[in-house]
């Protein structure tokens, strides 16, 4: 694909089903952690086809794993280790994905090791030093290459909680134990779920279990909770989850036949393209028993006047005209907050988006991404340290920067659907996430 990517506007309304949003790479993330983790062979149906979920894959396999993919089909099938991690020197490269590297960071904890988790230079820049503080305090040596907190890092287990008293990062290369007894960790809960859901999905096979003690208020709530949903269908289901403490008891994940959801994430851009242009979309394979937080994206459309219906497996949006903006909290659906910016942009009246500084945090600041990129298409809009406020203008086309992110490059993309000069910068970026999302625009706009 070219450097850049013109975005072409519609002069009619949508009408349009859409059946092509990829699964769930958070679902699938979890997912593939059990199963690599369980007896016996697990098949995951309607795997994410994007590179984080490939970089999970590659990463399994080099621990042992075995794994069967058939991409034309979007199945794996994941021959479990039955808690026995391959052992090292092991290379797991995570590539861009924050999940990925997360998760498999935790998962070494339980081998041997030596483990070096690594992945490219924008994945380097965030940090991870709740987790590795709390996989040190668990017993586990974690030896980062350079600063504290950050990747490349080398950890080598077991993990315990012999003696998991907190501590500083200048004991960080020392293991503080041995043996698989688990115990009790405490980290802040306003940072990241992905660090809680980490150590939940290991936690079964410490041999006492593990309580994660939070430190402060619990933000993205629902993937924590979404992260016990599918830890319980590969049959750990004794997990409790209170306002400052989760506690996961000890068990064993088995194999199983597991069908992930679509995106609910990547669905907001197809809800959120028929706010802007007005019309009908449904969208296949999200329904109202979907496990995903983000899912209530389409309560979030309805709030601001668009007519949302729901089945088992379909939502569908109706949009007449313009809507009307909102105040709101979204921190429990903050991979959202990118699309709402951008219908936002469109509505009558201002919207604030509040409660979610902690995406500062993501593949870039999303939050200052979001004012910069709006900024340069016209958009009135004010900066706050947990959010932003929109108050729509005339807008124009730009070239918008994606940051290394695709949650920004996808968003801003819909602006384009009715304002004509608007490209996108580095539009390969997307491919973290929804590989053919700009076929799925071209598509859109077709139907």
């Amino acid at each position: 694909m070219t450097d850049s990517l013109r975005i072409h506007p519609l002069d009619r309304r949508l009408d349009a089903v859409v059946s092509d949003v990829p699964g769930s790479k958070s679902i699938a993330n979890r997912a593939l952690i059990c199963a690599a983790l369980a007896a016996g062979t697990s098949t995951l149906t309607r795997l994410a086809p994007g590179d984080d979920t490939v970089a999970m894959l590659e990463c399994l396999e080099r621990l042992g794993v075995g794994i069967g993919h058939d991409q034309q089909t979007s199945q794996v099938t994941v021959a479990g280790l039955d808690g026995v991690i391959g052992a090292g020197p092991v290379t797991l490269y995570s590539k861009l994905a924050g999940t990925t590297s997360r998760f498999v960071t935790a998962l070494a904890a339980l081998g041997g090791g030596p483990y070096l988790i690594d992945g490219d230079p924008p994945l380097r820049a965030r940090p991870m030093s709740p987790l590795h503080d709390a996989l040190r305090s668990l017993g586990a040596t974690v030896t980062p290459s350079g600063h504290w907190g950050f990747l490349p890092v080398t950890v080598s287990g077991p993990a315990t909680n012999e003696n998991a008293n907190g501590g500083g990062s200048a004991q960080a290369n020392q293991a503080v134990g041995a043996g698989t007894r688990g115990g009790s960790v405490s980290m802040p809960g306003d940072i990241s779920s992905q660090y809680i859901t980490a150590l939940m999905l290991i936690a079964p096979y410490l041999s006492d279990g593990l309580t994660i003690e939070l430190t402060t208020d619990l933000v993205s709530r629902p993937y924590v909770a979404l992260t016990a949903e599918v830890m319980a269908s590969f049959g750990v289901s004794s997990v409790d989850i209170a306002e400052r403490r989760i506690v996961v008891r000890p068990g064993r994940y088995v194999a199983c036949d597991y069908a992930i959801e679509v995106d609910a994430s990547s669905a907001s851009y197809a809800l959120a393209a028929a706010a802007i242009v007005g019309g009908r979309v449904l969208v296949n394979g999200l329904g109202d028993r979907s496990l995903q937080g983000d899912a209530q994206f389409a309560g979030v459309l309805a709030a601001m006047g668009a007519t949302i219906s729901t089945t088992e497996s379909t939502t569908t949006i109706d949009v007449s005209g313009p809507l009307q903006g909102i105040d709101i909290d979204m921190a429990d659906i903050s991979d959202t907050a990118p699309s709402l910016a951008v219908v936002a942009a469109f509505a009558n009246g201002p919207t604030t988006i509040r409660g979610i500084e902690f995406i500062r945090r993501k593949e870039t600041d999303r939050i200052t991404a979001l004012v910069n990129e709006l900024r340069k298409c016209g958009a009135d809009i004010d900066e706050h340290v947990d959010g932003l406020t929109i108050r729509p203008t005339g807008l124009h086309g730009a070239s918008i920067e994606t940051y290394h992110d695709h949650r920004i490059a996808m968003a801003m993309a819909l602006i384009g659907l009715r304002v004509d000069g608007l490209t996108i910068d580095d539009p390969d970026v997307v491919t973290k996430s929804w590989p053919d999302y700009w076929s799925f625009l071209t598509r859109l706009a077709q139907k």
